[in-house]
Formats: structure tokens, C-alpha cells, sequence
């Protein structure tokens, strides 16, 4: 449906953001500053304490630091109510008073169509419902009943049966006024085609002898079936329904509905191979899960899981099959890869399915093989190298052609060169270190005297931005220390939650680092950062090792001391080079006093916080009350924010 040009404009006109969102959240009154249409809440997209969710009515748009959601009140509306986009700019229209345009006539006779093929699919799964209690069904119940699937878990999830009959759901349906196009079209049953050697007569049932899945869409409507036959010589062991105007199966998945109200609440999104596989890993409290329908996964369908969830955890079964389910997947995936969006790989054990997991070891057997999960880069680098000799530099230059290429396909180029260095990681693992450099023989050198050799700088010499001058380096290597303070003294989150929250970090890691520790309770934070590969790549970096307050982590007044002034550095020199930059717009021709004297003092401000004024003392070399005093004043008076007249 279209609609006429300036209508959303004056959608958006008469409803302030801060009015739709306010209906879901709590603001925060201590942070938010209202009569400026500055609004901060707990994220209602996932589970906080802290808020971290920025609404600015004034420009119409709404942030999460923490998940990263954005948007606007349609955005917002589509994705917390579960709605299409016109379905949310009804909702708002009548919330503003506004009437709806009228409808394309096509259009709407589309929408009635599938409303009522919705209804058809209602009523079919009611009678497959039914059919589960009758005695024809016994096998069936028993097949369940091995299955782990009690009677009120089978009413939880809908699920029917198919009596093996040639017409008995057409003959229900039929004699409750529905007509038999409608029935057809819902992809229930079948109209003989004599040109393809059917036989002439009325439709008959697709499924018959089958157990009933319903497969419902985010909305909770029933659009398809999926049919498991009882008959072991049935030529499909699982049957879906066709494509049809309700139902595209490459664009839908299984549980999607209830997977992503778990999501929501802090589950992991997972993805199994088959009903079975989610209903087992649901019953046993892994509510968030998902499968395809009976396909590979599709591009869509890859999307959709993003929307759920930025990492879903892809937990296909251990043997060939899954395996190579999962590699076809790493190759779908590398080009849609965006910042924050992922897939993880947990592998079954011994061939197993989630299903027969869990009923032979538990829940907890699950949540290990979940809790293992791989980075997608560790399944390609596997695929790549698994079972293959590297003994020539012909194989080695082609296993680098090949990663290169793969490497290529992600679009995205910050998480491209993450890949490569992670690969180059890999690869030195595999190949093990480079060969030392030949030693260089001096002539004349006397008999016995060793021969010079090429000084090489250590890797991590190499790297550091105190030997590379390289600024942004230096200012990452800062958040860093920041961090790791902070992981050693939760206590003191609480005196710098705001400056924190602020803190414009440059890695991803960092910035998951600080929403687990904005996030979890002091008492907690142990727990949670325990085995965090982000924090322990952190905690291996040398300048953080050899930081005064990570190796002394009972002076927590050092620690404090020492965060004030790694804060008010960041703040120095990101405030100069913005100072800086602002200064280059303003210079149109020769520069004035006024131009020079804002450089200058930008200049000042960051040469003042990068050398403090202290007094070596034989406690860890700071004189703590100049100090302290010190970056007080340079944080009170914000020396490197702009004076403007």
C-alpha cells in the first residue's frame, strides 16, 4: 500500500517520540532532562539496569548504547507490537487522529484473501487437534510419548494428527461452509491434475498417517503444516506444506513467534535442524529457539535471526550432514556480515541431535556444548585446513589464495580486517614461528667472537603506540587501563557510571566489556566476567599488566586516582582534536588571533593532562594530593571544551 506524500511527515508531527516509547519504559528522572526533550530508560529491547536507552524528541530518534537499537516511533512500534510497517502506521494514525487513506482495491482483496486463508488454517489445526485424541491416533501418542513430549507439552505446542484418510479433512472443513478453493489455496489439500496422471475427482487431504506440526509466524498465526510420518516406508519422512500466499518457507522460521519474546529477556538464539530439535530444546528451558523449514537457511531467513538476536548460536547436529549444513552457511554468511552481527557454531557430540541430547545427559549437557560455541572464523579456518598437509610452500601459498579470497567476501571492511588478523593468528599457530633471521659476519671479527645479528623489535614493541606515535592506538590502549581498572574494582562503577557510559570506546570487545560491567551487580561481576575471551585478551595486553591499579588491587584510592586521570586524558585530547578540526572549518583564508589562540589553548589543555604536575614519593611514585587536586581542576573547569562567546 502507498501512501501520499507529506502523510508520515505529519504522522510524526503530532506525536512526539518520547509519547509512543513511554507507553513500554520507565525514564530515568535523575539522567533525563525533559524539558528538553532529552529522555534515558532501561533498554525494553534487552534485559539492563542501568539506562542506557537515549530518546531525543527533537530530532525523532531513539538509541540503545547497549544493543544498539535505533529508530523511530514506526521503527519502534514494528518492533516491540510485532507488527508490519502498515500495521504500525494504523496504530499510530488512530492514536493521532488521523484517517488512513484509502486502500488500493487489489490490495485489499489480497489482505482479505490471506485473512481468510489464515482462518482456514485455524480450523485445520483445531481438527488435527482432535484427531490426536481418538484412537486412531494411539501409535501416534505412543510415538510422542517416547519422544519425552507429555500431553500438556503437546497441547502447549498444537500439535495434531493426520489419519491416514483420503478426504477426511476436506469433508470436516467442507461441512463447516468452507469452500474448497480456499482449502486448496491454504496448501491443505490437492486437486487431481489429469494432465500430470491423477485421476479426476474431488480434492483430497496432502497429509495423511502424519503427526501435526503448526508453524505460526511471528504474529502467532498459523500459516503452514509440517507433517512426520508414521509409516517408516513413506517416501518423506517429513512433509511441509507448499508455498502459498500465507506461507514462504524460505522466509519463516519455526518458533519464531515465542523465540523472540525469549530473546528478548536475555535467552541465546539458537538454531536447530528440526521441530523435534527446538520443541526439546524449548521444554527444557532453551525457550529461544528456531529452525528452518526443511530447507538449508536462507539469506532471508539469516536476516530474520539478526533481527532476533546479533549472535545467534547455530547448533546444527554433530555428524556429516550438519557439518556440512554449517560450512554452507559460513559462505552464506561472510557477505551479509555487519559490526555487531554474528553466528557462533556448537557442534554435537558423537552425531547427536539437541533432541537426544538432552534426553540422554540434560539440560546441562546443552548448555556445555552452547557455552562452547565457535566464532564462525574458527569453523572456516577448520574447513580450510582440516585433514590437509602444509609441508610445501606451493600448498601453503594456496591455502593463502583461498583464505584470501574467502576473507574478500565480507563487505564490510572493519570486520574484514579483523579476519585477516585473526587468520594471520591461526596460521602462525599452524605453521608455527617464523625462522630466525641469518646471522651477519662482520670481516675482521676475531676468532670465536659471535657475529652480529640484525636487531629485530619485539612484537609488541612493533605494536606500541609509544613507539609508533600512533594516537589512536595510544587512545584505545587508555580505554583499555580504563576497563581493566574496573575489572579488578567494580566498587568504582558506581563514582564513574556516567563517564563510563560516555566513553566513546573504538572495539567492540570494549564495548561489550562495559555493558557487562554497567549491567551486573558488584556481587555478580565475578561470575561474569570469569573465562570473558574479550577480558582476557585485555588482561594479557602488557601495558595493562604492569598498570598500577590492576597489579594492586587492594588500593582502591589508587585506582580511583588513576581512573580520573586516564578519564581526563581521553577527555583532553579527544576535546583538542575536535577543537583542532572545528578550528580547520572556521580557516578560510589567514588565520587570526582568535583562530590561533583556540589551537593554542587546545594545545595547553592537552599538554597539562598528558603531563601532570607530581612528586615522586616512594609509594608508587604519585604524590596523591597534588594529583588529586590537579585533575580536579582540570575536570571542573573542562579545559579542552571550546569557550564560546
Amino acid at each position: 500500500m502507498s501512501l501520499p506524500p507529506g502523510f508520515l511527515d505529519e504522522l510524526r508531527t503530532r506525536l512526539t517520540l518520547s509519547q509512543v516509547v513511554g507507553r513500554k519504559v520507565t525514564w530515568d528522572a535523575r539522567k533525563s532532562n525533559m524539558a528538553k526533550g532529552d529522555f534515558w530508560a532501561p533498554c525494553p529491547f534487552h534485559q539492563e539496569k542501568s539506562p542506557s536507552f537515549h530518546v531525543d524528541d527533537r530530532k525523532g530518534f531513539y538509541y540503545c548504547f547497549g544493543c544498539h537499537a535505533k529508530g523511530d516511533a514506526l521503527t519502534f512500534v514494528k518492533e516491540t507490537e510485532n507488527l508490519s510497517f502498515i500495521e504500525a502506521v494504523e496504530l499510530l494514525a488512530r492514536e493521532a487522529g488521523m484517517v488512513m487513506p484509502e486502500r488500493d482495491p487489489q490490495a485489499a482483496e489480497r489482505a482479505d484473501k490471506r485473512t481468510q486463508l489464515v482462518d482456514v488454517m485455524e480450523e485445520a489445526v483445531k481438527w488435527f487437534r482432535l484427531q490426536l485424541k481418538t484412537s486412531a491416533a494411539a501409535e501416534a501418542r505412543a510415538y510422542l510419548a517416547r519422544r519425552g513430549l507429555t500431553p500438556e507439552a503437546q497441547d502447549r505446542w498444537h500439535i495434531g494428527f493426520a489419519p491416514d484418510q483420503r478426504q477426511g479433512l476436506f469433508a470436516a472443513l467442507t461441512q463447516k461452509g468452507i469452500a474448497p478453493g480456499l482449502i486448496i489455496d491454504a496448501g491443505l489439500c490437492i486437486k487431481p491434475d489429469p494432465a500430470e496422471g491423477g485421476r479426476e475427482g474431488p480434492p483430497y487431504d496432502r497429509f495423511r498417517g502424519r503427526i501435526i506440526f503448526p508453524i505460526r509466524d511471528g504474529r502467532g498465526r498459523a500459516i503452514s503444516l509440517g507433517g512426520r510420518a508414521m509409516d517408516p516406508a513413506a517416501r518423506a519422512k517429513y512433509l511441509n506444506g507448499p508455498e502459498t500466499a500465507l506461507f514462504d518457507k524460505g522466509r519463516n522460521l519455526f518458533n519464531l513467534g515465542p523465540a523472540r519474546e525469549a530473546a528478548g529477556k536475555g535467552l541465546p538464539l539458537i538454531v536447530a535442524e528440526g521441530y523435534m530439535d527446538v520443541i526439546a530444546l524449548s521444554e527444557a528451558g532453551f525457550r529461544a529457539a528456531v529452525a528452518p523449514l526443511g530447507t538449508a537457511i536462507t539469506e532471508d531467513q539469516l536476516r530474520l535471526m539478526w533481527r532476533v538476536a546479533d549472535e545467534p548460536i547455530i547448533a546444527l547436529d554433530g555428524d556429516s550432514a550438519g557439518i556440512r549444513a554449517a560450512l554452507r552457511l559460513v559462505d552464506l554468511a561472510l557477505p551479509l556480515l555487519e559490526a555487531g552481527k554474528g553466528l557462533r557454531f556448537a557442534i554435537l557430540p558423537g552425531g547427536q541431535d539437541p533432541d537426544e541430547l538432552i534426553k540422554a545427559q540434560g539440560a546441562p549437557a546443552m548448555q556445555k556444548v552452547l557455552d562452547g560455541a565457535q566464532p564462525m572464523v574458527n569453523l572456516l579456518w577448520q574447513r580450510e585446513t582440516e585433514g590437509r598437509v602444509f609441508d610445501s610452500p606451493e600448498r601453503k601459498a594456496a591455502l593463502d589464495k583461498t583464505l584470501r579470497g574467502l576473507i574478500n567476501r565480507v563487505a564490510d571492511p572493519s570486520i574484514r580486517s579483523h579476519y585477516t588478523e585473526e587468520i594471520r593468528r591461526l596460521r602462525a599457530g599452524l605453521f608455527g614461528p617464523a625462522v630466525k633471521p641469518f646471522r651477519k659476519w662482520t670481516p675482521g671479527a676475531a676468532k670465536g667472537q659471535r657475529p652480529e645479528t640484525n636487531p629485530q623489535p619485539l612484537s609488541s614493541t612493533r605494536a606500541s603506540a609509544l613507539v609508533r606515535g600512533d594516537e589512536a592506538m595510544e587512545e584505545e590502549l587508555r580505554e583499555a587501563v580504563i576497563l581493566a581498572i574496573f575489572t579488578v574494582h567494580p566498587g568504582l562503577i558506581h563514582r564513574f557510571e556516567s563517564d563510563l557510559e560516555r566513553l566513546d570506546l573504538t572495539s567492540e570487545d570494549h564495548r561489550s566489556l562495559r555493558h557487562i560491567l554497567l549491567t551486573t551487580p558488584v556481587p555478580q561481576m565475578a561470575d561474569r566476567l570469569q573465562g570473558l575471551p574479550a577480558l582476557d585478551a585485555l588482561l594479557a595486553r602488557p601495558h595493562v599488566q604492569i598498570a598500577p591499579p590492576v597489579r594492586n588491587r587492594q588500593d582502591a584510592e589508587l585506582a580511583m586516582l588513576c581512573l580520573a586521570e586516564e578519564f581526563a586524558k581521553l577527555d583532553a585530547r579527544r576535546g583538542a582534536r575536535r577543537e583542532v578540526a572545528d578550528a580547520m572549518e572556521d580557516l578560510t583564508g589567514v588565520a587570526d588571533e582568535g583562530l590561533t589562540w583556540r589551537l593554542a589553548q587546545a594545545a595547553s589543555a592537552r599538554h597539562r593532562a598528558d603531563q601532570p604536575n607530581r612528586t615522586d614519593t616512594a609509594d608508587l611514585g604519585e604524590d596523591r594530593n597534588a594529583l588529586s587536586n590537579h585533575l580536579q581542576s582540570l575536570i571542573d573547569s573542562k579545559v579542552w571544551e571550546k569557550k564560546r562567546p
